[in-house]
């Protein structure tokens, strides 16, 4: 298994039962290390210089957040913003190239609301633009967009479902 980052961004985790359940996931997986950014940074303050070092240790990053009014978490986006350095888009082999990404996503709403004819008229890759370019243009590959909707209603069936899918994501080559 490529040795796996995981960026967990949720500003009310203990409040998300689904949340609370889905991260098991990454429990006792090897070469899987787990990082809450609310939890770490709840001054907002990020140590930039620290973050960018431990990243480039990993093959693979997995942002895994809820959306929240169609975007991510305030945290993630800053995390994004004082960790990808602009510079590394110079440099020949700088720290992100080459590596990959997963992109796990928890919503509240129905599937068919993320639609073109649905009511928010867009789907969830749309919505994840951002978030796919920041990694692109940083020469990181997203393999997959994890879409977990109505995620407050869901039975402890369907979280194993997703806690099973997810890990074997993880052990995707």
């Amino acid at each position: 298994m490529k040795k796996t980052l995981i960026i967990f961004a949720h500003p009310h985790f203990e409040y998300s039962h689904a949340n609370v359940e889905l991260v098991k996931a990454y429990d006792n997986l090897e070469n899987v290390d787990f990082k809450d950014l609310y939890e770490e940074y709840p001054d907002f303050h990020i140590a930039s210089f620290r973050e960018r070092k431990r990243i480039r240790e990993y093959e693979r990053l997995v942002f895994h957040f809820p959306l929240i009014w169609f975007t991510c978490p305030p945290l993630l986006k800053l995390w994004i913003d004082e960790v990808f350095d602009i510079k590394w888009m110079a440099e020949q082999n700088h720290p992100l190239q080459n590596k990959d990404a997963f992109i796990i996503v928890t919503l509240g709403g129905k599937e068919e609301n993320y639609s073109p004819d649905g009511l928010y008229t867009t789907t969830v890759p749309e919505l994840m633009k951002f978030l796919i370019l920041s990694l692109k243009v940083n020469g990181i590959e997203v393999k997959e967009i994890l879409a977990i909707h109505n995620a407050d209603e869901l039975t402890a069936a369907d979280l194993a479902k997703y806690t099973t899918e997810i890990r074997k994501t993880l052990r995707t080559p």
